[in-house]
């Protein structure tokens, strides 16, 4: 059975012209498509077969990330279903010079593992081991239900 930990994924995009909008900042529905793609392999790591996007439960633009800047999405599994794997998403603007983050974005997605012909499959239990899978996870549900 997968842990809390073994789901974490954190992956960097660099926001370029083709990715901000009218503003000079990264689009929207760039930073949503980074962390539906950061998202679905934590879900895989878990499920251990393809997952899709079966909802957004929420999510919180906080503040722009700028052209320029880096796009840091961080991600990982927190609780399942029979077939669904529930997954906390947030992305932060980090400075390529010196490394300064700020959160930007706050969501969580449910994702649906599926077989070869796209049906719903079981996924197994999520294991939290240690301390910080257990204030992983709990951060998550706490930040769930204020939603």
């Amino acid at each position: 059975m997968p842990s809390v930990s073994e789901t974490y994924i954190e992956n960097r995009e660099r926001v370029q012209p083709d990715d901000v909008n009218n503003y000079g900042s990264a689009h929207g529905g760039n930073v949503v498509k980074w962390m539906d793609e950061v998202g679905a392999m934590s879900a895989m790591r878990l499920a251990g077969d393809t997952c899709v996007t079966a909802r957004i439960n929420s999510l919180n633009f906080e503040r722009p990330i700028p052209r320029g800047d880096i796009c840091v999405v961080e991600s990982y599994a927190y609780a399942t279903g029979e077939t669904s794997v529930r997954v906390r998403l947030r992305a932060y603007r980090e400075s390529p010079r010196t490394g300064e983050r700020e959160q930007t974005t706050d969501s969580y997605f449910v994702f649906v593992a599926v077989d070869d012909e796209m049906n719903p499959t079981t996924v197994p239990e999520l294991t939290v081991e240690g301390e910080r899978c257990r204030e992983l996870q709990e951060a998550a549900l706490a930040g769930e239900r204020q939603d």
